[in-house]
């Protein structure tokens, strides 16, 4: 029988949904940590084999903090009208159905609503016990999908975000209040119909990515891209005050994750990211659907790159951060848009890694600290949650689910976000499988 990766090792689905509370702790959870960590991942149901990783049911894991205790871990899969089949996001003549999501890349909280995303679909709400509500249009002001990467200003708090679609108009642009109601709508002119995953906004500007994997209608797996190279690759840079748009053109490339973009004083912009190249991206892809030759991780090939666009004569000029192969990136969310140095990634097997690790990176000096995770053990994505009365960038922790397949375990590990060293250690009370993208929903009233 042939293996499917996404399916086995670390991302082995679980069969069902558990709750427990009182979890073991060892160490000492830092006493500001009031709320609740919540991250998103496919797991489709016991008897579907998904043909795409993306296409499998979203499950929600779910591990709540407070006064130095963990008092409950709970995993409840996303109920959407995908979730007793495997369909696929975006149909092959590029029609989608808004609902039939498997909202299983992100989980974010915006105007007081907890929102299970997936980029082909509306978003799904959920309660705070992780339990189903249904679609979510804004009010009946969102008649299209949702990015699973938002943003949100921090000086306004209000949410950025777009709709990408393989028919014209590709990219719309949106904007919601910081209390969740759409204030602003506007397609996005000159984009074309690639895989747009993510984007980044500045203080001023906004960033989309218009790059070489692009709409294929002969492609199969229910993800309908492939990678092109007669199709350019460009980064769009909207001023927000003007509404102008420049396409800048950059070398064949494919970025799934924006690490953060800003303003700097001669009018360019920073953008940092994990940037693939042609081979890096046809092997990841591999992974994901499980095609022959697929490599022992999801990712493998993308580096940390830096992008400085020049919107005044489209130019742009490219630099690599760290050669390590990484995705995943998190960063201080108070500098989303602002400078910023420090950036934390999942550093995956190869360019001389053996394991899993966790990186923090500093784009300023370019120092590099690792956190291995250990034999067997794939720590996830980290998530940045800051220290109380924090006043530099890193003063905080990181949160990260750890899957440990030697024990058939995983934990919750809170790092200081400093050094890296570990604080304290959720021992959670089953095999959590790798999952995708997490959110820490702080405690409104502390």
């Amino acid at each position: 029988m042939t293996t499917v990766p996404y399916l086995s090792g670390h991302y082995t689905p679980v069969p069902d949904q558990i709750t427990a509370v009182d979890l073991p702790v060892e160490g000492l959870l830092p006493p500001e940590l009031h709320g609740t960590y919540i991250r998103n991942g496919h797991n489709p149901k016991p008897g579907i084999t998904p043909s795409h990783w993306f296409t499998g049911s979203g499950m929600l894991h779910g591990v709540r903090l407070t006064d130095g205790k963990a008092e409950w871990y709970r995993n409840r899969w996303v109920h959407t009208p995908a979730f007793e089949r495997d369909s696929p996001l975006i149909r092959a003549d590029g029609s989608v159905d808004l609902t039939a999501s498997v909202a299983g890349t992100h989980i974010i909280e915006h105007g007081g609503r907890l929102l299970a995303l997936q980029e082909a679909n509306l978003p799904f709400e959920v309660g705070r016990d992780l339990e189903t509500l249904g679609p979510y249009d804004f009010h009946g002001k969102l008649d299209k999908a949702m990015t699973a990467h938002p943003k949100v200003d921090p000086d306004t708090g209000e949410l950025h975000f777009f709709s990408y679609s393989p028919r014209a108009p590709h990219v719309t642009y949106l904007i919601a209040s910081e209390d969740g109601v759409i204030t602003h709508s506007r397609v996005i002119e000159g984009a074309g119909p690639s895989l747009m995953h993510d984007f980044a906004i500045t203080a001023t500007k906004s960033v989309f990515l218009d790059l070489s994997v692009v709409f294929d209608r002969t492609e199969q797996s229910g993800i309908p891209y492939r990678w092109h190279d007669d199709y350019p690759s460009r980064f769009g840079v909207l001023d927000r005050a003007t509404g102008e748009i420049v396409w800048i053109p950059v070398d064949p490339t494919a970025v799934l994750h924006v690490t953060n973009a800003y303003d700097r004083s001669d009018g360019t912009v920073v953008l940092e990211g994990p940037r693939y190249d042609r081979a890096a991206w046809e092997t990841s892809w591999k992974w994901w659907v499980g095609t022959p030759g697929f490599p022992i991780a999801p990712v493998t090939g993308a580096v940390a790159t830096r992008w400085i666009l020049d919107p005044k004569s489209a130019t742009v000029s490219e630099s690599i951060l760290d050669d390590l192969s990484t995705d995943f990136p998190t960063i201080n969310d108070e500098f989303t848009g602002r400078p910023s140095a420090f950036s934390y990634s999942v550093a995956f097997p190869g360019s001389g890694l053996n394991g899993f690790a966790l990186v923090k990176n500093n784009s300023t000096t370019g120092n590099r600290i690792l956190y291995e995770a250990g034999p067997d053990r794939h720590a996830g994505e980290a998530v940045f949650v800051p220290a109380a009365g924090a006043t530099a960038e890193d003063d905080g922790y990181l949160l990260s689910i750890v899957s440990d397949l030697r024990a058939n375990a995983a934990q919750l590990l809170v790092l200081n976000a400093v050094d890296l060293s570990p604080v304290a250690t959720v021992h959670l009370p089953r095999r959590v499988p790798s999952g995708i993208h997490g959110s820490w929903i702080p405690d409104a009233h502390r």
